[in-house]
């Protein structure tokens, strides 16, 4: 029996049900992840010998070599179950939205005493999320907006738990922050401040904006004119969040608008955001796939957008042609995570087609932004290549630096460049730990032995060749390295990157020869770049790794404290906290004694007395 023929056999043994499938290649990987209303008929036509795929799909079924499939009730959960699995797995031949998760949101957290703090992380949590914004300085120019026309914390206290714990800071007598530090706000009233920083940032302006108009004027007639001042600056500031927005439609409208623009050379998503009749928000992403995606997939796009639902407005609105099957399903998946009625529709004239325009020019002018950044970066590969003599083009670059404070402390850094861009998935930290002290060509020799150890091994990342390697150094380094190289049977190209006496890049060395990069702009740009990268990464972690040593350290020096309660105490707080932490509260990390917790207390507050 053929490959085709078992895959063949089992789908159709499937039942004709709701559900997700997920398609494995030779190796255990998830390759790709669909979803059907009758998993029988839709993974069947996949291995039928007449059947007529696209290129990428017909690249997919050849790597095929078995399949799982999960039975879902309805096939909104099978369009959820399959969001879950694609974000899970990233798998190969999925159209997914590159770099998504690298953009920012506000959140504002599920606690008794909210708090706002810009993120890179959307969790399936209760707390409520803003965004995705189009960059950090967005998000955190709105995040100021909010927290200074609700004159809400900005330090690292939480509460309730450090309420009357120290004297309030010098915010609240500028009257910029309500300090629920000294009880000066109720857990309710400041839920309700935080409520309407959610309403603003969901692009309410212009109401909160009145309300502290009236204020401000009550407080001018009341003569209080400390408190009408402050309340002027609120409103100056919610002003600037709101001459940036753009006006696109009647003040009561609120919508999502998303395109797809699709060419031979790139594909690109672009989602706008109104509320209130602004333009607050939007974001283009480049596409994964060379392939314009079908219906189906442009509906789990528009899903995938979301998260939890508290972002999604009442209506969607979609540029491109959709299947009504998908934008039906969609409007229900939508409809249920939000937990009341989205409508999803397909504007023909108006100005709802006018937004969808301009939804389309946006996600086409990002793809072409990408394709003039792809092509400049494929121009510096190819001239690398040439001058290096490369015999194939470097697709996956790993360069290596090593930090060392002292004779502690030593890291070795692995930052990996990925088709010309960063790729900090891939990056990787190796702790020396044979050198006995300051060795770089020593400390080099055991990150790459660690390191190219891992090729061929199916592991991520690692298991896979790299197409060149850049060291920080010159030829004792390079010499170094090619040892490993040799005792493990590899030939990579090797080269040091070389520097002047002003730490800046100056040639590339083989170990034999060296090639200069002076007058090669883009090239230097790009070698410089990663050089730095990699030793700021270094650096970084060096670092790290002595203040953990000195932290740890301080507390190991109070008798009975070995490395085995100060790491389960640092686990449990940091060291400042420990440093303010009353004995019961020291008493509650698992293996600190009441002797140990009051030796502690002693240490950290001489000259008073130990609590009973």
């Amino acid at each position: 029996m053929t490959r085709l023929e078992r895959l063949r056999a089992k789908a159709n043994s499937l039942p004709l049900v709701p559900g997700v499938y997920i398609m494995k290649s030779a190796d255990g990987g998830v390759i790709y992840v669909g979803k059907s209303k009758k998993l029988k008929n839709r993974v069947t036509s996949y291995f039928l010998r007449t059947a007529s795929h696209s290129p990428k799909t017909a690249r997919m079924v050849s790597l095929v070599e078995d399949f799982d499939y999960i039975v879902c009730d309805t096939e909104i959960e099978a369009l959820a179950l399959e969001n879950v699995l694609i974000k899970r797995h990233s798998p190969k031949y999925n159209i997914k939205l590159k770099d998504a998760k690298s953009y920012p949101y506000i959140k504002m957290t599920n606690e008794e005493f909210p708090r706002l703090f810009v993120t890179r992380e959307r969790k399936g949590d209760k707390s409520a999320y803003f965004g995705p914004y189009s960059g950090s300085s967005t998000a955190h120019a709105a995040l100021d907006a909010v927290v200074q026309v609700f004159a809400l914390p900005t330090c690292k206290r939480s509460f309730p738990k450090d309420i009357g714990k120290e004297r309030p800071c010098i915010f609240k007598e500028m009257k910029r922050c309500v300090a629920p530090c000294d009880g000066s706000i109720d857990a309710e009233s400041y839920r309700a401040l935080t409520k309407s920083a959610g309403s603003v940032l969901s692009g309410n302006i212009s109401e909160t904006e009145r309300q502290l108009t009236e204020k401000m004027t009550e407080a001018a007639e009341l003569m209080e004119f400390e408190r009408a001042a402050a309340l002027r600056d609120s409103i100056s500031a919610l002003k600037r969040l709101s001459e940036k927005q753009k006006v696109v439609a009647d003040a009561k409208v609120m919508r999502d608008i998303f395109a797809i623009y699709s060419s031979p050379t790139g594909s690109a998503f672009a989602a706008l955001t109104v509320r209130c009749g602004a333009l607050v928000n939007k974001n283009e992403f480049i596409l994964t796939a060379s392939e314009p995606p079908t219906s189906e997939e442009m509906a789990t796009l528009i899903a995938d957008y979301y998260g939890e639902g508290d972002a999604i407005p009442k209506e969607i609105m979609i540029a491109n042609e959709i299947e009504d099957e998908d934008q039906a399903l969609l409007s229900d998946y939508l409809s249920e995570l939000a937990g009341r009625r989205v409508t999803v529709r397909l504007p023909e004239r108006g100005e709802g087609r006018a937004l969808c325009d301009m939804a389309m020019e946006n996600a086409r002018e990002a793809a072409r932004q990408h394709r003039l950044t792809a092509e400049r970066e494929n121009r510096t590969l190819r001239r690398l290549c040439e001058l290096l003599a490369l015999d194939s083009f470097p697709s996956k670059i790993e360069a290596y630096d090593i930090s060392n404070i002292g004779n502690e402390s030593i890291v070795a850094s692995m930052v990996v460049v990925r088709d010309g861009r960063l790729k900090k998935a891939d990056y990787r930290l190796f702790n020396i730990k044979t050198t006995g002290g300051a060795d770089d060509y020593g400390s080099m020799r055991e990150a790459l032995s660690r390191r190219l150890s891992h090729i061929g091994d199916g592991s991520p990342s690692l298991g896979e060749a790299p197409d060149l390697i850049l060291l920080d150094g010159g030829v004792g380094q390079v010499s170094a390295v090619r040892e490993v190289m040799r005792e493990l049977k590899l030939d990579i190209p090797l080269f040091g990157m070389v520097k002047d006496d002003y730490h800046k890049t100056r040639a590339i060395t083989d170990g034999v020869r060296e090639i200069s990069i002076a007058l090669e702009a883009d090239v230097y740009a790009f070698i410089y770049q990663i050089q730095e990268e990699a030793h700021r990464f270094a650096i970084k972690s060096s670092q790290k790794s002595k203040i953990k040593t000195l932290t740890s350290s301080t507390l190991e020096k109070i008798d009975g404290i070995g490395k085995a309660r100060a790491r389960a105490l640092l686990s449990a707080m940091p060291l400042s906290k420990i440093r303010t932490a009353s004995v019961e509260e020291l008493m509650k990390v698992k293996g600190i004694s009441r002797k140990n917790a009051e030796l502690i207390y002693a240490r950290f507050h001489k000259g008073g007395t130990t609590p009973c």
